[in-house]
């Protein structure tokens, strides 16, 4: 199957906007949200009794920054099982430290606290704005608000080379301590710099500078998702890794979900992977597992037709993967070279940073011909420490078969990602191959 390069555009076209209007993991599922409310997809919430309709489409939020969105299956749970993509919202990064706001050398700065694995370098020079979530107090109660500043307010300024000699030689690097917080402002004599940063808040929120509690903020480009190269067969945004990831798992279950499947078909979007995971709304928390279990006691099973349900279930676990990149050979394994805009690559290795294993990967590679796309094998080098995902966590939690995939990218925790235009249509095709089976 001959993939269209302007239909693969628009669908990453889509994909830009999506990233664009969520600068956090709080607006990626905030995003999600709207588009499942148009597709008449039903939250619930887990303080509530369930009652699930054969067919039906829900999706159930924890904390605001992790989702699982599914559509119950025509055929009993027990011999059907689960069909589940797995991924995460989050993105390495900078967040703002709670007493963040300081004056100092005729600047305000604000403290930030690394998230993650960001390649720091690629922060400075940037038009930087801030988007997350904060607590206000509403009468006695508290209520959390999104913000998001969407114009430059923040700015990392790199050191002159006449100060740095040795940039180009030895890279660039910041002291995580001193040297990364963020200038927002010349310093006057009238200006109180954290008062000036809450009261920044308190106008944007539209509620008083003393209601604002506490809040988790985000640090991303204001720079918006772009095509590049030659007949635009590329693509450049922020946060690819994964938010790419999640808008194929929703994309794919969105247009296969209206058609009565016959097995249950889970996306789960997990916040926190990138600093672990361990954490109540994290991939290796209890979310997936509760959600699992009361799909299957809310449509008649018990326990033992549950356990029979994840004997039959399989879960592709779904996160970038790694490209070639022909600037750098030395970093790769010589003999897998995952090259861009030829397919969906799956990811092994054999101490379990990845759950593929040579069944499940036949598995893919079946999803792969039977959805006309090709696929690619990445193993990283065995000398340089290899990453992992919610994979290997999720299948031990769940006893679940599982298949560690992702599309190529370039720049995996830059600021600034690049990936391949006609993979993002491959891999929605491959998953809604997966979701049909």
């Amino acid at each position: 199957m001959t993939i269209d390069h302007k239909f693969a555009q628009e669908r990453v076209k889509e994909l830009l906007d999506f990233i664009d209007k969520s600068p956090s993991p709080w607006h990626a599922v905030s995003s999600i949200e709207v588009l499942l409310a148009s597709q008449g997809f039903v939250r619930i919430e887990e303080a509530n009794k369930w009652s699930l309709a054969e067919s039906g489409r829900y999706y159930v939020v924890r904390d605001d920054s992790s989702v699982i969105l599914f559509v119950t299956g025509s055929q009993p749970l027990s011999e059907t099982g689960f069909r589940i993509v797995g991924a995460h919202t989050d993105s390495p990064g900078l967040r703002i430290k709670p007493q963040s706001a300081h004056a100092a050398d005729g600047y305000v700065r604000l403290g930030v606290e690394v998230y993650g694995g960001p390649i720091l370098a690629t922060f400075s020079d940037r038009d930087l704005g801030i988007a997350g979530r904060v607590t206000v107090r509403n009468g006695d109660e508290v209520a959390a608000r999104l913000v998001h500043f969407d114009e430059p307010l923040l700015r990392l300024p790199n050191l002159a080379i006449h100060m740095n000699r040795k940039v180009n030689e030895e890279g660039l690097k910041f002291n995580k301590q001193t040297e990364l917080p963020l200038i927002l402002a010349a310093l006057s004599e009238q200006l109180n710099a954290q008062e000036t940063f809450l009261e920044l808040l308190a106008e944007k929120l539209e509620v008083s500078a003393e209601a604002i509690l506490s809040w988790e903020l985000n640090v991303y480009d204001c720079q918006r998702g772009a095509l590049f190269g030659l007949d635009q067969l590329f693509y450049a945004n922020s946060q690819l890794d994964n938010l790419a990831s999640c808008h194929a798992a929703v994309t794919a279950l969105l247009e296969n979900g209206g058609s009565a499947p016959s097995a249950t078909l889970v996306c789960a979007l997990f916040d926190h992977e990138e600093v672990g995971s361990e954490s109540s709304k994290g991939a290796d928390g209890s979310f997936l597992p509760d959600i699992l279990e009361r799909i299957a006691f809310s449509t008649g099973g018990d326990g033992e037709s549950y356990k029979q349900a994840l004997a039959n279930s399989f879960m592709i676990s779904s996160d970038m993967a790694h490209a070639w990149n022909p600037n750098f050979p030395a970093a790769y394994e010589p003999e897998h070279r995952v090259m861009l805009n030829e397919g969906p690559v799956i990811k092994l290795n054999a101490n379990q940073r990845y759950t593929s294993e040579s069944i499940s990967e036949a598995m893919f590679m079946c999803w792969c011909e039977e959805a006309g796309v090709p696929w690619q094998k990445y193993s990283h080098r065995t000398d340089i420490p290899c990453g992992s995902t919610i994979g290997p966590m999720t299948s031990a939690r769940l006893g679940i078969r599982s298949v560690d995939v992702g599309n190529p990218m370039w720049g995996m925790h830059s600021i600034r990602e690049s990936a391949g235009v006609l993979d993002h249509e491959m891999m929605i095709r491959v998953l809604q191959q997966f979701f049909s089976s």
